[in-house]
C-alpha cells in the first residue's frame, strides 16, 4: 500500500497527490511515469511523474478528474493509501549541452513540463518557462514553476490574469527580442505542440 501524505486541489477538475514511494522516488527522473491502482478492483492508470523528493521518499502525481477511475482516486485524501504503484517506467528526458531552453506547458501539460524545467534549472541551464491556460481559474502550480525557472510567463486565452495571448506568441516575442534558445520543450494539447513546432522550425530551433 502506498500512503498519500499530501493532497491539494489545484482547480475544480485537477488535483495533486504526494505519495510515499521511496523506491520509486530514489530512481525517478523527469519524463518517466508510474502506473497506479486505487484499489484491488481498480484499473491500472498511467500518470507522468510531476515531481519527486528522494529525501522524503515521495512521488507527486497531478491528475485531471475525467472518469470513474480518476473520480475514485480523487475521493482519497491524506492518510489514505493506494492499492499499488509501479515505476519509474519509460525513458527519462536527456538534456546535454544546452545553455538556454524554453519550456512550454499548455493546460494540464504544465504539470509535465514543470519537472523538465526543474531538472534543467538544477543543472544551471537558463530556463524561460511559458505556460498557457484558457483563463486564470485554471492556472496550476504557478509558484512551483516560478521556482523552477529563470523567467516565468503565464498566459491566458482571455487575458483574465493580465497576460493575454497564446504561448507561441510569447515565444516568438522572446525570440525576436534576442533570446537564443538551444532547445524548446513543449508539452500540452496536440494543436499547441504543433504550433510550437511550426514556429521553432521557422527559426531553426530544435
Amino acid at each position: 500500500m502506498y500512503k498519500i501524505v499530501r493532497k491539494e486541489v489545484l482547480n475544480p477538475s485537477v488535483s495533486l497527490i504526494e505519495v510515499e514511494a521511496p523506491y520509486i522516488a530514489r530512481k525517478a527522473e523527469p519524463g518517466q511515469f508510474i502506473i497506479l491502482r486505487v484499489d484491488e478492483k481498480g484499473e491500472r492508470i498511467p500518470f507522468t511523474i510531476a515531481d519527486y523528493d528522494r529525501d522524503k521518499g515521495t512521488v507527486t502525481v497531478i491528475f485531471q478528474i475525467v472518469g470513474k477511475s480518476t473520480e475514485s482516486l480523487n475521493e482519497l485524501g491524506e492518510g489514505d493509501s493506494l492499492q499499488d504503484m509501479v515505476g519509474p517506467l519509460g525513458v527519462a528526458s536527456k538534456f546535454e549541452g544546452v545553455k538556454k531552453v524554453a519550456v512550454i506547458g499548455g493546460g494540464l501539460g504544465t504539470a509535465i513540463a514543470y519537472p523538465q524545467a526543474k531538472k534543467l534549472h538544477s543543472m544551471g541551464v537558463s530556463v524561460d518557462m511559458i505556460n498557457g491556460f484558457r483563463n486564470k481559474d485554471l492556472i496550476i502550480i504557478e509558484d512551483l514553476c516560478k521556482a523552477a525557472c529563470t523567467n516565468l510567463y503565464t498566459m491566458t486565452d482571455d487575458g483574465s490574469n493580465g497576460n493575454q495571448g497564446f504561448v507561441t506568441a510569447k515565444l516568438e516575442e522572446l525570440i525576436n527580442s534576442g533570446e537564443k534558445y538551444d532547445l524548446v520543450v513543449a508539452i500540452g494539447p496536440l494543436v499547441m505542440m504543433k504550433a510550437v513546432c511550426d514556429l521553432t522550425r521557422k527559426y531553426d530551433i530544435k
